[in-house]
């Protein structure tokens, strides 16, 4: 074995020479682009060190007469002086009294249901079997997709599908409804010692379930909010509904001074579970499990302190003018009346086409100048020059530590895990949360959250990005910078079995 061509290494066999990839040329050149980063980055930063070492000089040889000199000019033009001043305060106010006001993530709570509605694979298809509604080609290809679906022996369904015949009454759904919304909001008034009384916003999104009153008033019910709370319901928004919920109570903290905002995002199984035999609408039933998550939000300086987060952007992506992108996951019943939830083949291509729309915004927002340049030199050369050149993909992992990705499937985490370059640790929370909890739909990107925080990785400054897709078609991203190294809440979901994750996950 020697090396040739300055660094590739030729092993020689019976069968002759064979070349070997030049791994310090490719170490090398993750040192020059690394470099090329930072020196972009702190480009102005390193202009301005000779500017201010001038600057200073300058003054530095200033005499008392040339103070003296300056005194005299100003008491010349005090009226100049005077407005000068003015004006600047002036300024300086309508920049304070007009900015966005910040928006706090204090603390959120994920639902955490009882062990005895845990669901595993044998326990799935025995009762499966027990329906007549299901054929033995349906049973079959719900025993495949479990196998391939990512999910673990752990996730969870409401106790009305425990029951044999399945209890899918609308008294079991507002039960399901009330179990986790109210063990989520249970958990986090207690956690951060709120008084319901306290909240002046309150925002619920749940997709299939809306029942009157809405799920939103049953709240206000329970925890008797006061008589002017601003209340939303948003209905049939899919599971990037949770990103719409904070995205909407962002923006009613820039109108409500002074207050808090509570976002639960949940979605019902009940009544909402496939009783047929056609193959599109079945997936649902092997990945959707319950969960539910309640957020506190506020827009008070003092709460900054004790909150975990800040929020940086959020960016929202519909792409319901496309008639594929419209059907692609889509309510409706199959040829016998049996009702529920069509997945298209198309689905991992509408979601890749939603996304690259998504980050082409959140991109300049985000990104280092660095990245930025990049693309756009590949992207005029391209154009300029009609060149075979690949696009170049953005390395979104210089302007995020963490990566929360809707658990909506093993696909999808997949899909997005080769298209951002991202590595095995980027998405551990994502697989470890499908395993465990399922697809918890709008909320499973705060379990992720929650695991990251559960294994102590939430260090201060870092930034989060969350991503959820959802039905009609959407990509909606929420970006939180952390405030300080967070620490698991009181009573989080991975509370006792975070040591035994990440697992190994064999497909």
């Amino acid at each position: 074995m020697e090396p040739v061509n300055g660094g590739s290494v030729q092993i020689q066999n019976e069968n002759g020479c064979r070349k070997l990839p030049n791994f310090l040329q490719s170490v090398n050149m993750k040192y020059v682009k690394l470099g090329y980063h930072y020196l972009i980055t702190h480009l102005f930063k390193l202009c301005l060190v000779p500017l201010m070492a001038v600057l200073i000089t300058e003054i530095s040889r200033l005499t008392p007469d040339d103070y003296h000199q300056i005194w005299l000019h100003l008491q010349y033009n005090l009226v100049a002086f005077i407005l000068l001043s003015a004006l600047a305060v002036f300024g300086t106010t309508v920049f304070i009294m007009t900015r966005p006001r910040s928006v706090y993530l204090v603390d959120y709570s994920c639902y955490l249901p009882q062990a005895s509605l845990q669901v595993p694979y044998k326990k799935f298809m025995d009762h499966s079997a027990l329906i007549d509604d299901f054929n033995e080609s349906s049973l079959e290809f719900q025993r495949k997709i479990l196998e391939r679906s990512g999910l673990g022996e752990e996730t969870y369904l409401p106790d009305g599908l425990h029951c044999v015949p399945p209890r899918t009454t609308m008294a079991a759904a507002r039960e399901e409804a009330e179990q986790v919304m109210f063990g989520c909001l249970d958990k986090l008034f207690e956690n951060t010692k709120i008084n319901p009384k306290d909240i002046g916003v309150l925002v619920v999104n749940c997709s299939l379930f809306n029942p009157t009153p809405s799920l939103s008033a049953m709240i206000v019910n329970k925890y008797k909010l006061r008589g002017n709370v601003k209340s939303f319901n948003l209905g049939g928004m899919g599971c990037s509904a949770g990103v719409i919920s904070i995205d909407l109570a962002k923006d009613m903290l820039q109108v409500h001074r002074n207050t808090y905002a509570v976002v639960v995002s949940t979605e019902n199984i009940t009544q909402n579970w496939y009783f047929g035999n056609k193959k599109a609408m079945l997936i649902p039933n092997c990945l959707f499990r319950v969960g539910g998550t309640a957020v506190l939000l506020s827009n008070k300086a003092s709460d900054r302190r004790r909150s975990k987060y800040k929020m940086v952007h959020t960016v929202r992506t519909h792409k319901g003018a496309d008639e594929k992108a419209f059907n692609c996951v889509y309510q409706e019943q199959d040829d016998n009346g049996k009702t529920g939830v069509s997945l298209s083949k198309d689905l991992m291509a509408i979601a890749g086409e939603t996304l690259k729309a998504n980050i082409t915004t959140l991109g300049p927002l985000v990104l280092p100048i660095s990245e930025q340049i990049l693309f756009f030199v590949t992207l005029v050369w391209k154009k300029l020059f009609n060149a075979k050149l690949k696009p170049y993909i953005p390395d979104f992992k210089l302007a995020f530590d963490h990566f929360c990705i809707h658990a909506g499937g093993r696909a999808v985490i997949d899909e997005l895990e080769k298209n951002l370059q991202l590595s095995l640790t980027h998405v551990e929370a994502s697989r470890m949360t499908l395993h465990r909890f399922g697809n918890t739909s709008s909320s499973s990107i705060w379990y992720e959250l929650a695991y990251i925080e559960a294994k102590g990785r939430m260090k201060k400054g870092n930034r989060v990005w969350q991503i959820a897709f959802g039905s009609g078609f959407k990509c909606n991203s929420a970006v939180w910078v952390a405030l300080h190294n967070v620490k698991p809440s009181v009573s989080s979901p991975w509370e006792h079995c975070i040591d035994r994750y990440p697992v190994k996950l064999d497909f």
